[in-house]
């Protein structure tokens, strides 16, 4: 799954891949928001971890959870 992260003042936006579902994602950020926590971390499909200040956070997109079809579909 694709993760697009906006951040205040910053003009460009944090893109990864995922093997988390939406679901986990959403508990994830919304725990570490109502418990005021400093951070939310992710880790990627490569194992490279991010970690976001919460109070910057200006919007989080969840991109789809369905597998990248290859080849050519007639």
């Amino acid at each position: 799954m694709e993760i697009r992260i906006g951040i205040i003042n910053t003009g460009r936006e944090l893109n990864f891949e995922t093997s988390t579902t939406a679901d986990d994602v959403r508990t994830q950020v919304a725990e570490a928001l109502e418990q005021n926590a400093a951070h939310v971390s992710f880790t990627d499909v490569k194992g490279n971890s991010y970690i976001v200040p919460t109070a910057n956070l200006a919007y989080i997109e969840l991109g789809t959870e369905e597998s990248r079809r290859v080849g050519f579909v007639a």
